[in-house]
This record gives structure tokens, sequence and C-alpha cells, in this order.
């Protein structure tokens, strides 16, 4: 990696060097934090998770090749060189942000209560018809995973699209001191990970501390849909930049055509007063939000409006992210990455705008605090006015959603599964050949495994 040596990853997180000397200009192969992906040659920083020690795992990092180890544990006296630091995991971060300040690349930070990775890859869509783009892999968004996302980088790319996912106080300057983000881009402030911020305004609070890292000259930009957003006054010298629906925003759009399933047809108006058409290819509202965040970004960083139109034009879908797959007897609205009040009520809005027989599966939503059986009951609540022929719910929480459909329309059937195995066994009584399915609900479901099954499902 380029000058990653073990002298520059030792003075970078102010760790002391056990080894010999002659190795200290060695340069590593990569930063790796898993023992089971080291190769010959690379750095294996030993983190502590949840409930595993990564120390346990140096022995096979070594065996796998690894030249070096960072850890927070006096290794003593070892037959392989060793960093010993005071936490290997703000050694991880220390290490990244050196290596992210090798490279002059212009950096878009993104951040928000829902729809971060799916704006993330709608704004790199858009970037990438002018500059080469490095990306955030899928959601890795954390404390461990923007480090390893930097560690990716080379010279060939211009421009970094980050995404920070935070759901703790005291978490987002730890990763936008690392991004140093040029670009500036909050989402919305919703209602995830409330168990922890207790209000909208905490969350606001905590995620928008990302701009006390925004480089000098740089740009914020915000959904002006939002009521908190939209009232976040200039910082360190930046008037933020809103989009949004109305044409009070400086970046709006009109005219907007609902095509289905196969997208959006609409206008797109800029800060500078252009305009042009676009069918944003992804069903949805939020997508157009999305849309106008990729825009609102593009024409910050240069981009014509031609350029912004075919990047919004050749959007690609990602699995678990509203993502649309055609069987030969369904139509599956696989959705089911994570998600929370806001981003169902959205999901249950697209699948709304299928032809033909619509069911929602939809599982329990995590993290939500004190409120969480009222949470699910709105969602439920929502699903029972979105035109459905069947919500079905499956897990302890999501029975709220259920009944929650139930007393608000009792003429929309509704069902509750206790399992995914309980729902997995009704299945060839549930779904009919042509019908339109949304799958839907908090990572932790592991909902992967009904799409698997929706997709073999022949009816």
């Amino acid at each position: 990696m380029k000058h990653l040596t073990l002298r520059a990853i030792t003075a970078a997180c102010k760790g002391a060097y056990h080894g010999p000397d002659s190795l200290l200009d060695t340069e590593v192969g990569q930063v790796v934090i898993d023992s089971r992906k080291v190769e010959s040659g690379d750095l294996f920083v030993a983190i502590n998770g949840e409930s595993l020690n990564g120390h346990q795992f140096i022995p096979g990092a070594v065996a796998n090749g690894a030249v070096c180890v960072v850890s927070h544990e006096d290794l003593g006296k070892t037959d392989f060189p060793y960093i010993l630091v005071e936490s290997t995991g703000q050694a991880l971060l220390d290490i990244a942000k050196f290596y992210r300040d090798l490279f002059p690349v212009k950096v878009v930070g993104i951040t928000g209560s829902v729809g971060k990775t799916s704006t993330k890859e709608m704004i790199a869509s858009v970037l990438s018809q002018k500059y080469c783009v490095h990306k955030t892999l899928g959601n890795f968004n954390n404390e461990w995973g923007l480090p390893i996302t930097l560690f990716e980088m080379n010279d060939s790319h211009q421009v970094a699209v980050l995404e920070m996912g935070v759901n703790h106080f005291d978490e987002m300057r730890r990763l936008s001191s690392v991004a140093q983000p040029d670009v500036c881009v909050l989402t919305n402030i919703g209602v995830a990970h409330l168990e922890f911020f207790k209000t909208r305004e905490g969350i606001l609070e905590e995620k928008s501390k990302m701009i006390q890292d925004l480089k000098e000259g740089g740009s914020i930009i915000l959904n002006g849909d939002d009521d908190l957003l939209a009232q976040v006054p200039p910082t360190k010298g930046a008037v933020p930049l809103l989009y949004g629906t109305q044409p009070n925003c400086a970046c709006y759009v009109d005219q907007v055509e609902p095509l289905g399933l196969r997208g959006t047809r609409c206008t797109i108006h800029l800060p500078d007063g252009t305009s042009f058409s676009c069918v944003i290819p992804l069903p949805g509202s939020h997508m157009i939000s999305n849309a106008l965040a990729g825009a609102a970004v593009g024409h910050t960083m240069g981009l014509t409006a031609d350029e912004i139109r075919r990047g919004i034009e050749q959007l690609p879908s990602i699995p678990g992210r509203n993502h649309i797959i055609q069987t030969d007897s369904i139509i599956i609205l696989d959705d089911c990455y994570n998600a929370n009040p806001v981003s169902m009520k959205a999901a249950l809005d697209v699948l709304s705008l299928a032809e033909g027989r619509k069911i929602a599966v939809l599982g329990n939503m995590g993290e939500l605090g004190m409120n969480e059986r009222q949470l699910h009951r709105e969602v439920g609540e929502y699903a029972a006015f979105c035109n459905l022929d069947l919500v079905c719910g499956i897990g302890d929480l999501a029975k709220d959603l259920v009944e929650g459909a139930a007393s608000s329309d009792p003429a929309v059937p509704s069902r509750w599964f206790a399992s995914k195995a309980d729902f997995l066994a009704e299945l060839p009584h549930i779904i009919r050949p042509g019908d339109n399915v949304l799958v839907k609900a908090s990572h932790g479901m592991e909902f992967p495994e009904l799409v698997e099954a929706l997709t073999n499902f022949r009816g």
C-alpha cells in the first residue's frame, strides 16, 4: 500500500514497535481485521468485537502470512513483529486517517437516518460520469468499515463517496475527523436509533457534527424537505444548499410522473437555473430525493446537466435495497437490508405502485426505544391505506404492526407469524403467480432467507 510502512504505521497510531528494525521500512500489502482474509505481507489489526477478542486470532493471522500485528495487549517476546497501542480500534482509525491524507481526493461524506446507502450509490453513479470514484463498500460505514473502505483507495481515484453511520452520541467525530469531507450531505433526520438518541433533535445534534470536520471552502448539502435540516444555519463559512420537492430549494423537482415499478420520470432544476428531464430507474418517492442529492452534489462538483442526467439514469440496483427481482412467476421488492418506520412507509409506497396482487411481508424494526410497539403499530396503520391485498408480519414486534393494519381497515387481510419458519411453511398458500411481494425488516431478522425462498417459488 502506498507509503504504508511499519515505521509510518507505528508513528500514525502512536504505538511502540516490537520487532527487527530491518522491517520498519517494509510496506504492508493490506490492512486487515479478519484473520481469515490475511495474505502474505498484510498488517493484521486485532480488533475486539462485542463477543470476540480479536487477539485470540493473532496466531492464525501470522500463520496466514501477516508481516506485523497491531495489538493493545502486551504480547511479550514473539517471533513476529507487533505494534503495541492503547486501543486497536483507535489505531485502525489513526492509520486510516494517515492513509487518507496521502491522496488528494475530494471526499463526499454522507449521513442521515434513512437512505444513506441508496443516496451514496446515486451520488457515486452521478460523479462517475466525470471522475474515477471510490465509494463505501456495501454499508461499511462504522468505525471499522470506514477505515477498511479508505484502505481500498489508490492513486487512480479522484473522488471518494463515504457513508458514515452512527447510533450513539460522540461517534460521528471519530468518523468525520478521519474522512475530512469536502462535501457534507445529510439525507434526513428520522426516528432510527431513538433508543439511544431519545429525540430527533438528538439525532440531528450528533449527525450534524460531521460538518465540524468539513474542509475549508467545502459545501454543505441538505434535504430541504426535512423540517430540522431546513433550519440548519451556515456553518464554517458554508451556506447550506437545499434540495427538495419545493421551488424554494436550490435544487428541486417538478413534473413528476410515476412509472410504476419502472421508476419515475421528472424534471430536475439545478441551482444555476438550468434543468433537465430524466427517468429515475428505481421506483419510490425516496428515490426522487436521492436523485436530487446526486444532482446537487454533481452540480457542486462541476458536472454538466447532461452528465448528471446520465448518472441518474444509469443507477444500478443493489440487493436488499429497493432491488426488484422478476422471476418466472412473481415480482419481489427486495428491501430487506434494514428497516425503520420512515423506510418502511417508503417501501409500502413503492409496493402500492405495482399492478396485480400486492403483498407486504414485514418484520421487526430494531433500535426504536421505548415507543417501539407504537411505532410498529403506526406502520401497520399506514399499510392499511396502501391498497394492499395482504399484510404479513413476522416476529414479536411485527404483531403490533399486523394489529395496527387490522384495526385501521379490517377489510385488508393481515396475518401474523411468530417466525420465518412459520411463514415459509405457509408460503404455497399465500403467494400466487403474478403477485408483487415486498420483503422488508431490520437486518437482524435475516430476511434474505425469505427473498431466496420467494425467488425459487414457482406457484
